[in-house]
């Protein structure tokens, strides 16, 4: 079950747009699997060895940039999203209201 439903996030991430964020709990949420955020955040720690999975486009709850310590370097998440137009400060996304996409509104 475990490698269909990281499969499942996969998929939706690919189809977060460039410039947008959306959070593990949408992911969950859209996937039928309210309470499992958590384990969108295993899937996306799992990814970064997937070119076509931009997981850089995928935070927390608040806009923060939780999974930014599993990519190559540090600073590595927020450079991705700020060539995408997406400002951060202090490892959040800034306008994050703004450039939130929620799947389950976006992909009807």
């Amino acid at each position: 079950m475990k490698e269909s439903f990281f499969k499942d996030v996969y998929e939706v991430v690919k189809l977060v747009p460039h410039g947008r964020v959306t959070s593990y709990g949408a992911i969950a949420n859209y996937l039928g699997a309210k309470s499992s955020a958590r384990m969108v955040g295993w899937a996306m720690n799992s990814s970064h060895n997937i070119p076509d999975v931009p997981a850089h486009r995928v935070v927390n709850r608040n806009g923060m940039l939780t999974g930014k310590h599993h990519f190559d370097t540090p600073t590595k998440m927020e450079e991705l999203l700020t060539v995408e137009g997406v400002k951060v400060s202090d490892d959040k996304i800034i306008n994050f209201k703004e450039v939130f996409w929620d799947p389950s509104l976006e992909l009807i």
